[in-house]
């Protein structure tokens, strides 16, 4: 929903295995959480490392391909080490940072008998000192030891080279939020310094440029050729140990995890740990097949279960962000559905997306397409399911009019529709359709009602009437001027509301970037002026 405020009760399940994004040092685990008064995250924001594309050196960017079909007549090698060879120069380590403060501790933590008995916990201020008893601190202006300290967090991945001056594809998640990026090139010991061209975080793909000459960049294959049980090599930095390479199959294809807006993953057994993010699943002639992405585990190792995004939605999405700065994806304008097994009974077909809602005055809506219908095929792709229909309709460009087929009380039909510009509010919502622009208040707080086990809990008075605070982002504007969670919202802009509901009202009404907020906490009401233009 596009509103500011999101209520309690929109639970996401938990995942029955975690999934693991392979990008940091260590074990980086990855789990669905409840998302329960959570307002959806915007697309990253920019660092210190993005910087405007600049333009390719030889003019639009094309990535290099070799489109012959895989060989799988070929008996299986005793070694690889050849293919390895040509490669391996093509994956880079991918090196990133940032600065964060860690929580501050509470006031009484300067009571000195308490302080003793948490002395190793505490964190200590940059410049400070342990002082003799007998003696002053010798520094007087020194952090007190309950403020919060800036710490910098190192993560780590792997890339691909895609140009021989210096283009290199990675992992949405393995630069996302940092300061600062770096890659060095195979075992050299030197670093350069890399700009964040471009972020896709639906695909989780970004592209990130060095000033480098003379390297080897990869040959993609078409990944449309690869089927299952293909032989596939991930190669790519797993733990930081250095540039390792493991060998597997390829185990399914076309699978969608719930980790992105266009998910097609290629599903592999090769062994892809945290740190392989963003290396290259290469096939047995040493062509790029895809991009590892993600595992599934529950240990933060490889349990034989990992996605790789295909080469052909890896060169849509990087030639895009090198030559336009961003990607431009059709929109259609529908909201579509599984087929179930009960649903398929009712509409006569297996395969197709069926149709729950058409947005109005969308290029679905002016072709005809109606609530009800399952769309068979754009063009001549063939629709799988719901999101192949948003995948598909993805890679199209605006304007381009298509064919869809439909079927409509069991019979096939066929319109024609001209595609718009999917918006960037839209690639935030995970049914495909447009959303408003947030122009509301309170971005990043979360509400609840307030039950009777919640009252008793927070010792709330009956007279009180609100919405409770249930989480809040704590790098909001919001948090940052005063909010916590746990207050009660009785007032926004002078306006009462008594549950929820009234609340998610009212911060759509209202249009900031002020507003006055009335709250309730530990037994007193106070006014708090959030201004989000801060």
């Amino acid at each position: 929903m596009p509103s500011a405020l999101r209520s309690r009760r929109i639970l996401a399940p938990l995942l029955a295995f975690v999934l693991g994004l392979a990008g940091t040092s260590g074990v980086s685990l990855w789990a669905a959480e409840g998302k329960s008064g959570r307002k959806a995250e915007k697309s990253a924001a920019k660092s210190k490392a993005d910087t405007p594309p600049p333009a390719p050196s030889g003019g639009t960017l094309s990535l290099k391909v070799d489109a012959k079909p895989i060989n799988r007549d070929a008996a299986e090698r005793v070694s690889y080490s050849a293919v390895v060879r040509r490669t391996a120069g093509s994956v880079v380590y991918v090196y990133s940072s940032k600065v964060v403060r860690t929580p501050e501790l509470p006031p009484y933590m300067n009571d000195p008998r308490l302080r003793r008995f948490f002395e190793e916990m505490l964190p200590r201020g940059g410049d400070e000192d342990e002082a003799p008893s007998n003696r002053a601190p010798r520094n007087n202006n020194r952090t007190p030891r309950n403020r919060g300290s800036d710490q910098t967090q190192q993560g780590l991945g792997s890339g691909v080279v895609i140009t021989a001056d210096g283009y290199i594809v990675t992992n949405h998640h393995v630069i996302d939020g940092a300061d600062d990026v770096s890659v060095s090139l195979g075992e050299s010991n030197r670093r350069y310094t890399a700009k964040v061209v471009g972020r896709d975080p639906g695909t989780d793909l970004a592209v990130l440029k060095i000033e480098a000459e003379n390297l080897s960049p990869a040959t993609f294959a078409d990944s449309d050729q690869v089927e299952v049980g293909d032989m596939v090599l991930a190669i790519g930095n797993p733990f930081g140990v250095g540039q390792s390479v493991s060998r597997g199959i390829v185990s399914a294809l076309s699978r969608g995890m719930g980790m992105g807006v266009f998910e097609d993953f290629i599903q592999t057994d090769a062994a892809i740990n945290p740190g392989n993010s963003g290396g290259a699943l290469i096939d047995t002639d040493g062509r790029v097949v895809g991009i590892n992405s993600a595992i599934m585990t529950r240990s933060g190792s490889s349990a034989g279960i990992g996605f790789a995004i295909p080469a052909n939605l890896t060169r849509f999405v990087v030639e895009q962000l090198v030559n336009n700065g961003k990607v431009e994806r059709g929109f259609l304008g529908v909201r579509p559905q599984e087929l179930t097994d009960e649903l398929t009974a009712s509409f006569g077909t297996e395969k197709g997306a069926l149709i729950s809602e058409v947005t109005e005055g969308s290029p679905a809506e002016k072709a005809g397409i109606k609530s009800g219908d399952v769309i068979l095929r754009i063009e001549r792709t063939e629709i799988r399911d719901a999101r192949h229909l948003l995948l598909t309709i993805s890679k199209i460009a605006p304007g381009t009019e298509v064919e869809v087929q439909i079927l409509r009380g069991g019979a096939r039909e066929t319109l024609r529709a001209k595609l718009t510009r999917r918006d960037e509010d839209a690639l935030e919502r995970e049914d495909g359709t447009p959303g408003k622009k947030d122009e509301g208040v309170l971005n990043g707080v979360g509400v609840g009602d307030l039950t009777p086990e919640t009252r008793t809990r927070l010792q709330i008075p009956a007279r009180i009437k609100g919405a409770l605070i249930t989480n809040i982002d704590p790098e909001s504007p919001a948090a940052r001027q005063g909010l916590r969670e746990g207050d009660i919202i009785l007032e926004l802009d002078r306006r009462p509301c008594t549950n929820a509901d009234e609340a998610v009202k009212l911060s759509e009404e209202i249009k900031g970037p002020k507003v006055l907020v009335l709250v309730y906490r530990n037994g007193r009401t106070r006014y708090l002026a959030i201004d989000e233009s801060k």
